[in-house]
């Protein structure tokens, strides 16, 4: 097994090339997987163009994601045929990653794929889908809820957000969609969206306090974007941010929260704790499994990534794309 060859797309200082490995060329981990399916995302392109100096080591396989079967365990908890997910955590940033044909990862890092959802399902979701979910769930916990007024969703078109918002609708949320892609309207409106705005007609204002518009808000854009949100909320209003689009700097003041309760949830997808990662992807299997996923996804194979992941930085790519490494 060890000296099966196969190609992987590899990350180094100074380049990101395909590259034939073998299982002896990976990083070590109690579990070895043969991957059907990874995904693409913000990290992974920002990893994979060297745009983003987000990769810890080098050389090293990129991909926050992958799912698979297993094909070796020496972990208790998994065995031959086993279908898993393995999302977050150091892959693709310390740790070889997703974009190969085999994956060997820690035990404690994998997920037993949820009845409901197929390999290429939990790649169409990936670090994206359980981003939105975690997101969502986060609200819920500080008493969100469909009547509590409408929610927002920034950068609408993207993976998490174009996400987010079909799980918002389905769970009965009245669902405001912003976008700086005014083309994409009618999109959105077909996977859940009740109103969409237009980033270039917002008038976003400067008073500490503005008029009170939103309940809940999906945040991937931060920046001005995310200080406007804090000065639009209602009484006792939550936000879930887990982006910066737009910038990581935050101007903005204590009034929001002061004032009017506004709650700044952040949202770490990568580190979340078993026991709850586990409760996300059965949410995703369920309740939260998007009825329209195939509405925001598109297959390429390996050999695309380069383009794919200029696309995403450029933001000419809507919606979700999964990667088949069979093929």
């Amino acid at each position: 097994m060890n000296a099966t060859t196969f190609t992987a797309f590899r990350v180094f200082a100074d380049q990101q090339s395909f590259a034939t490995l073998t299982l002896d060329d990976l990083d070590s981990g109690e579990v070895v997987i043969e991957s059907h399916y990874s995904s693409v995302n913000y990290k992974d392109a920002l990893a994979g163009t060297g745009v983003g100096k987000v990769v810890r080591r080098f050389p090293l396989v990129g991909g926050v994601d992958v799912s698979g079967v297993v094909v070796n365990s020496c972990d208790a908890r998994f065995a031959a045929g086993d279908a898993v997910i393995v999302t977050g955590y150091g892959m693709g940033v310390e740790h070889d990653g997703g974009y190969a044909r085999y994956v060997r990862a820690p035990a404690d890092w994998v997920v037993p794929l949820p009845a409901g959802l197929s390999l290429f399902e939990a790649m169409a979701l990936g670090t994206a889908g359980f981003t939105a979910a975690l997101a969502i769930h986060r609200l819920e916990q500080n008493e969100l809820t469909p009547d509590s007024g409408k929610v927002i969703v920034t950068g609408a078109t993207g993976g998490v957000s174009s996400l987010g918002i079909q799980m918002l609708a389905q769970l009965g949320y009245h669902v405001v969609a912003l976008t700086g892609k005014d083309t994409e309207q009618g999109y959105l409106k077909s996977i859940g969206a009740s109103e969409v705005l237009s980033r270039h007609e917002l008038v976003m204002g400067n008073r500490p306090l503005e008029k009170a518009l939103w309940a809940g808000a999906l945040d991937s854009v931060g920046g001005v974007t995310l200080a406007w949100l804090t000065r639009t909320m209602q009484q006792n209003g939550v936000i879930a941010s887990f982006g910066n689009a737009s910038g990581v700097a935050l101007n903005t003041t204590v009034l929001p929260f002061i004032l009017r309760g506004v709650r700044l949830l952040g949202v770490d997808s990568a580190l979340t704790a078993m026991t709850l990662r586990r409760q996300i992807w059965q949410r995703l299997a369920t309740d939260l499994r998007p009825q329209q996923l195939n509405h925001v996804v598109q297959t390429r194979p390996l050999a695309d990534l380069p383009d794919t992941f200029l696309q995403l930085l450029n933001h000419t790519l809507t919606g979700r794309v999964v990667i088949d490494l069979r093929a």
